[in-house]
Formats: C-alpha cells, structure tokens, sequence
C-alpha cells in the first residue's frame, strides 16, 4: 500500500485530532519513518505525552512551546524503544517532572526463541535499538494508566519489536509502528517475531475501533480494513515464499530479491530481514528448515 501524497504536516506544530488529542510530527522524516514519527498529546491540563520521539532539541523546544500556561505533563509513555520512538523521553522528564512508563527496555518481551536467537548472536538485526532506555515505571499488559480526565490502557503487541505496547484511548487506539497506513512493519529478528506480529494483529482485530493513531503517517480512519489488509500481506508474502523455495533451497536475501520485486535497492535489506522473519515462523510451524544452525545467511529448504 503506498503512502497517501496528502499526508504532509507541519513539522513541529501542535495539530488538534480530536477534542483532548493532538499530534507533532518530529523532524525525523526518512524511509523507514516517513514525514517523521508522531508525537501525541493526550488531555487537556494534566498531558500524558505518547511516543517523545528522537533526539532532538527542536522537538523537545516543540513539545514545550505547544503547552499552555495551565497545561503540564504529567505522563510519558513509549511504545517501543526505537531511536525514533523513545531517546528524547529522558529529556523531557527531565524538563517536566514527569516518569517515563514503557512495557520494559530494549530486551523485555521476546519469546523465547528469540531469546535463544539474541544469544547465539548469528541472527543480525537490531536496527535502530535504543539499548540505554530504561523506564521509571513499568507498564504491564492490560494495565490502565489514568490521568487528569483520560486513562490509557496498555496493550502488549508484540512483532515489532518484543516490548512494543499499544494504547486504547475509547475507542481510539495508538498502534505506533505495529499498524500504519502508510507502509507494513519492519519485522527484524531477533527483536521483531514474525509469530507474534499476527498473533498481536489478530488480538487488535478482536475489538472494535473508530480509529488508529500510528506511530508515523496519517490517522487510519478504517481499522478493520487495514488490519485485515495487514493480515494478508502477510500471508501473501509467506504463500510467496514458500512457492520460492519449491524450487530449491534459498536464502532470506536470495528470497527477498526474487518476490520484493518492486521494492527499491535501498530498501531491499530491511525486505530480507521480513523474509528472515518469515522463516522463522515457518521453521517454528516445520513448514521449512535451515541447512545447519539458524543465522541469518542460512539455506532454508521446505519441508
């Protein structure tokens, strides 16, 4: 699905979403993370501030200049620990008083076979960790986080990343970087798990939303619809994949190269990591299997 040429906000300005909502869009734009990440402003006086963002001065000096005399933050909550997600939080409780609350720090969450895959340190990833967070309190799943005339309840959804939370606002819901409409997810093992990615998509798709607020890109005004556009992208790229290696053994980059074949060259490294998560689950459901140990150069063969 590509990306929507009306969404352009204004960098750094403070724009209402609805009553109680607004967003600022960090000055990080990039291929992976479109016009910048989104910054949310939840209440009206008391503020809980959803995703901080990277670091950066100019976004700090934005978040502050958007709060009125009468308005403090009394919250910061992180989805995920991505440098485009989480480093500016310690500043800003920093210059605000508030704790920082996020499920846990870069390592919390992973199943275990991933765990298992971190370990062994054959499997690459850890694009764009940010290793050095740690959270003044911990968030736990199905925990609901109430301030001055809000409450957010945290909703563990892993895939992304092992310790990615999203938030039910009503029956609005801040997905970060696990639903976007503008581009599918990274999904990079050992920190993204491809398992439980659908899992958490299939939980999400359980209730029944007015709206997302993501983590980069415009509101998705249609959940259902994009999550179960998500669901079969997916499924597609596995049936793809599988379809491949009918014909021989091959690896995550060789796979990548054959099936993302509309995908820009610079971008054809984070197609391989999907790929590589992709065989993994299809290794976990015995579908496929690696000629020798699990890494991420591996020949994998069907089953």
């Amino acid at each position: 699905m590509q990306a929507p040429d009306d969404f352009d906000p204004p960098v750094g300005v403070a724009q209402m979403l609805e009553p109680g909502l607004h967003r600022i869009v960090a000055p990080n734009p990039s291929p992976m993370t479109y016009r910048g990440t989104n910054t949310y402003l939840v209440g009206t006086r008391g503020l809980a501030v959803v995703d901080p963002g990277p670091a950066s001065e100019a976004h700090l000096e934005a978040i502050l200049a958007a709060l009125s005399p009468d308005q403090h933050v009394s919250h910061i909550l992180i989805t995920h620990t991505h440098l485009d997600h989480s480093p500016l939080a310690r500043p800003l409780a920093k210059a605000t008083g508030a704790p920082v609350l996020a499920f846990g720090n870069a390592g919390a969450g992973r199943s275990a076979i991933m765990q298992k895959l971190a370990q062994a340190g054959e499997i690459g990833g850890g694009e764009g960790i940010d290793t050095g967070f740690a959270p003044d309190e911990i968030i736990a799943d199905g925990a609901v986080i109430r301030g001055d005339g809000w409450a957010l309840e945290a909703i563990h959804t892993p895939g992304h990343i092992g310790n990615h939370l999203s938030f039910a606002f009503g029956d609005a819901c801040f997905t970060a970087d696990h639903v976007m409409g503008w581009a599918s997810s990274l999904v990079s093992p050992p920190d993204g798990d491809l398992t439980d990615f659908m899992a958490s998509c299939a939980r999400l798709e359980a209730r029944d939303w007015r709206i997302f607020y993501p983590g980069h890109g415009a509101p998705i005004t249609a959940p259902a619809d994009r999550l179960a556009w998500l669901i079969n992208h997916r499924q597609s790229r596995e049936a793809a994949i599988l379809a491949a290696l009918t014909g021989g053994p091959a690896t995550a980059s060789d796979l990548a190269a054959r099936i993302y074949t509309d995908t820009p060259a610079a971008l054809l490294g984070a197609a391989s990591r999907n790929v590589l998560a992709h065989l993994v689950d299809l290794t976990g459901k015995s579908q496929v299997t690696p000629e020798g140990p699990l890494h991420a150069e591996a020949q994998f063969r069907r089953l």
